[in-house]
């Protein structure tokens, strides 16, 4: 039951509304759940730190390159890193673009805003006439389509962008399987707590975004913009990635006469939270890429329980998926807690209302979501 003075919640989901209000978390504790979700957050955060550093490297290296052949190299090419891309023995930075372009095509936060001012227009001209200086071809291609150009420094600050939110994610990830394995993180609630203190740690971090050309250094994001690590990624990029997402190909129409795809952006329920697990490893599903990163780098003792499963490695990406969603509904308690209007803890009737009505408009987008699958 819940420690509140309220009346007990009718809502359909009440359970995890009385859940949070005690101090637990969306997903229920239990000694399997902190092995697995410590071991995948342990994965992802290496992931992680390998996308966040291909993302600043593009945005930084490859603004203006029209054919970015080698921007997966973070500029050290070679003919054994050549073959081992082709031979796809490489990690897959394509999954970290297609959550950039989510987040672009999504919007929301101050980024999103920011793209659209005259300062950001101000500042990218600049870029673009020092970048083309000379180069007839793209200098007339601007001249007939000038907001090509600008729409791909848009897409630049998005790599920047969410390059430094994975940056702070994946330290974080690693922080909390060092404290694991140092026994200091034994519950659900204790791996929430550090997600969420290191969230608001990182709260303030401006978001920035310069590029050099010859000696001089362009400002894109300048600081003066006053972009912060949680309101201008963080949060955008849960409600792009974790709730909305991108409909796969193959497995809903997209032809606007089926109607299997709603009108309302807004509405999209594809992301993290809401994905069947089981068409992981079919084509045209951009989370297989991440899983395949991921069984690279999962610690020894989280695929030994994949080992022991029935069908062993048969279906490891449909179990590293199904682990993976259940870390993100523990990200995701650390984000309802830290967004809420009242700390959930609190004693004081109004404060709990308030608290209340805010949980219900939470639970209202979990109803489709995989919340009762993962607590199974």
């Amino acid at each position: 039951m819940p420690t509140t003075l309220l009346e007990p919640s009718k809502h359909s989901l009440s359970d995890y509304i009385h859940r949070l209000e005690s101090g637990e978390a969306l997903l229920k504790d239990s000694p399997e759940n902190v092995i697995e979700v410590v071991g995948i957050l342990k994965s992802y955060g290496v992931v992680l730190d390998n996308y966040s550093r291909n993302l600043i490297y593009i945005a930084e290296n490859q603004f203006l390159v029209l054919f970015p052949f080698f921007k997966y190299f973070n500029g050290k090419v070679s003919f054994k890193q050549l073959g081992k891309h082709l031979w796809h023995d490489r990690i897959n930075f394509e999954y970290a673009e297609y959550c950039m372009k989510t987040m672009l095509w999504h919007g929301g936060g101050g980024l999103d805003k920011y793209l659209d001012s005259d300062d950001f227009y101000k500042n990218i001209e600049q870029v673009i006439k020092a970048k083309i200086k000379g180069n007839l071809f793209i200098l007339t291609l601007h001249k007939i389509f000038p907001e090509f150009l600008p729409e791909q420094m848009r897409m630049m600050a998005y790599y920047s962008g969410l390059g430094q939110f994975w940056r702070v994610m994946a330290d974080m990830f690693l922080a909390l399987s060092d404290l694991y394995d140092q026994g200091k993180i034994q519950t659900i609630p204790q791996v929430v707590q550090h997600i969420q203190d290191a969230l608001v740690a990182n709260a303030a971090n401006p978001i920035t975004y310069e590029v050099k050309i010859g000696d001089l250094l362009y400002p894109i994001l300048p600081k003066s913009a006053g972009l912060t690590f949680l309101a201008d990624t963080a949060i955008p990029y849960v409600e792009a990635v974790f709730f909305r997402g991108t409909p796969f190909p193959g497995t809903v129409s997209f032809n606007a006469q089926a109607g299997q795809i709603p009108d309302d952006q807004a509405i999209f329920a594809y992301g993290a939270l809401y994905a069947d697990p089981l068409p992981i490893g079919g084509s045209g599903i951009p989370p297989t890429l991440l899983m395949q990163d991921m069984r690279h780098f999962l610690p020894e003792y989280l695929h030994k329980i994949y080992r022991q499963g029935d069908r062993q490695e048969d279906d490891l990406l449909v179990k590293i998926c199904e682990t993976f969603q259940k870390s993100m509904f523990c990200v995701t308690t650390a984000a309802i807690k830290g967004l809420a209007p009242h700390p959930l803890e609190t004693k004081d009737p109004q404060e709990q209302q308030a608290n209340r009505v805010y949980l219900e408009g939470w639970m209202n987008r979990f109803k489709t979501s995989r919340i009762e699958d993962v607590n199974r």
